[in-house]
């Protein structure tokens, strides 16, 4: 029986485990419900359960023959802080909560593969089937390492599928290389001088000198790069004042730049603060940057991704697996 076969036998398993992770959306470290839900799969399948690596992290074992290799498997199991408007019958029961990335997917496929090779164990080594908790934001893939997570699971290579809607079900992108960006937190505090509305003369206003900063921080991707390279630099929030008619003292600007090369993040960073500083102090303001690494640019090595795009082929036939896809 093909492999594709035997796992359609419990497609509608993997697709109830799906509704019930939707429904039951948790946020970064807080994924204990959902860790629960893991957990208690695995043991069923008979997989020997590990848990607290990053709080609410789970991880899975499963050995077969006498190899001493080994992989990991991985999936992240968190959700966003957004309010569902689907109306599905598994919807998200918790307000504020949605599982709008697709994180409760990447957990049923997982389980559904420690599901198929626990029942079958054609394969000759350890795998480990890796839950990490806090992928939106929270850096939960470096607690775990930073716990020990490969210290206690030494995996040769780890692999893992993010769901991408824009493919045609039944087909797969691979690359080598950089896949996705990374990403780092930007905030921009600005310090002027308040005052009242109708006085604006005898204030510096912060309101003005961020709206500047948020048109200048546009130009560092169109005149500061090589046009062949790809980055992203997005002002995502604005906060100042409390009142209609008083400028206020300060305002705070946050947002995200995103990048697929450690040095081009690098050459960003250094733009949009030398840009912050520049028109602050050309207003008679200041401003103080704090960006932060968030998450490293995923790069994907030559060997793993070949073998990827081939047990993918296998799958679904080479013609539906698409090499180099961004």
């Amino acid at each position: 029986m093909p492999v594709k076969q035997e796992i359609a036998a419990f497609c509608a398993d993997a697709v109830a485990w799906r509704h019930e992770l939707h429904a039951h959306p948790e946020l970064a470290f807080e994924e204990n419900r959902t860790a629960d839900f893991v957990a208690a799969r695995l043991e069923s399948f008979g997989i020997a359960v590990h848990r607290g690596l990053a709080k609410t992290g789970v991880v899975g074992t499963l050995r077969a023959g006498r190899s001493a290799r080994a992989i990991g498997l991985r999936a992240d199991m968190d959700a966003l802080p957004i309010t569902e408007a689907n109306d599905v019958a598994y919807r998200s029961r918790n307000e504020g909560k949605m599982h709008a990335c697709g994180h409760d997917g990447h957990t049923a496929m997982l389980l559904a593969a420690a599901r198929h090779l626990a029942s079958t164990r054609r394969f000759d080594g350890t795998v480990y089937f890796i839950f990490q908790p806090a992928e939106e934001l929270a850096g939960g893939g470096r607690v775990m390492i930073e716990e020990g997570l490969f210290d206690r699971f030494p995996a040769e290579a780890v692999f893992g599928m993010h769901n991408f809607p824009d493919l045609p079900p039944g087909e797969f992108g691979v690359r080598a290389g950089p896949i996705m960006a990374g990403i780092d937190s930007v905030r921009i505090l600005v310090t002027g001088r308040g005052a009242h509305g109708a006085m604006p003369h005898l204030g510096i206003d912060p309101v003005v000198v961020g709206a500047e900063i948020v048109t200048a921080v546009q130009t560092v991707v169109s005149r500061s790069l090589d046009p062949i390279e790809a980055a992203v630099v997005s002002i995502t929030q604005f906060h100042a004042g409390q009142a209609d008619n008083v400028i206020p003292g300060e305002a705070l600007l946050r947002g995200a730049i995103r990048a697929f090369r450690p040095d081009v993040l690098a050459r960003v960073h250094e733009r949009v603060r030398g840009i912050a500083a520049g028109v602050a102090a050309a207003h008679g303001a200041s401003a103080e940057c704090l960006i932060q690494a968030v998450y490293p640019p995923t790069i994907n090595s030559e060997a793993e991704t070949a073998t990827a795009a081939a047990v993918a082929a296998e799958v679904v036939g080479k013609e539906r697996v698409r090499i180099g896809i961004n």
